[in-house]
């Protein structure tokens, strides 16, 4: 029997996703793409099951034909598209924006946006290379690549980059007294003040620190904000 690699079933699903388990048998499965298949949905299961805005995959493509969905500025035509933390959705009919967040179970929900929010998103610094003429090279969790001439930026520092040109509006440095939201462990989607960060000098992951009474990984911590969460937070997402 043929091996189906275009969906899988639905026992089988990320615990991210949020979707019944035992309505359906299969469920689509996101094509490869700047997000890892863990940590994202596709599209289809976006604007069908979480939205609510058609009532079958086939809708659902023949919305997508006509250039009806935006992803950080960009139409995407592929169904299976797979979406992850911090991509901007902006829909054409409908002119209302939503970002893709983590809530406090660790599932993918969407943000609603106001009009001033679509046009840019958050990126983390993944790794760092200086490439010919003395430029960094700043490889980001969505996939994408910026090169730019600022050297102080650190790996796990966060952009605010504008959509779709990729300019850089603010850095968010990864320090104390600043605002982070945790992408993984036991207080996964929660936005949290930086009390300490503990860097290790042997092969164990540096630490972080919360005012909250709780530390994680440095992997586990994606910058929002110095004051103020720049994304809001999950609780009011979709």
């Amino acid at each position: 029997m043929t091996k189906n690699t275009k969906h899988l079933k639905r026992y089988m699903m990320p615990r991210t996703w949020r979707l019944p388990r035992k309505e359906h048998v299969w469920a689509p499965k996101p094509s490869p793409g700047p997000h890892p298949q863990k940590r994202a949905i596709p599209l289809v299961v976006a604007i069908r099951d979480i939205l609510g805005l058609v009532d079958t995959s086939s809708e659902a493509k023949k919305n997508l034909s006509s250039k009806y969905v935006l992803v950080d500025g960009a139409p995407r035509r592929n169904h299976r598209f797979p979406l992850g933390l911090m991509d901007v959705v902006y829909l054409t009919k409908e002119k209302k924006g939503y970002r893709v967040m983590l809530n406090p179970r660790g599932q993918i929900v969407m943000r609603p946006l106001e009009q001033t929010e679509i046009g840019w998103k958050l990126v983390r610094i993944m790794d760092k290379t200086v490439i010919k003429g003395g430029k960094m090279q700043l490889n980001l969790h969505d996939g994408r690549n910026i090169v730019t001439e600022e050297t102080k930026i650190r790996t796990g520092d966060v952009l605010k980059i504008s959509l779709p040109e990729q300019k850089i509006l603010e850095i968010i440095p990864m320090q104390e007294e600043s605002l982070a939201l945790l992408t993984g462990g036991t207080h996964i989607g929660r936005i949290c003040r930086i009390k300490r960060i503990e860097k290790t000098q042997n092969p164990t992951a540096n630490l972080v620190e919360f005012h909250e009474g709780f530390n994680t990984i440095i992997d586990h911590v994606f910058m929002v904000g110095r004051d103020t969460s720049e994304v809001g937070t999950a609780e009011v997402a979709l």
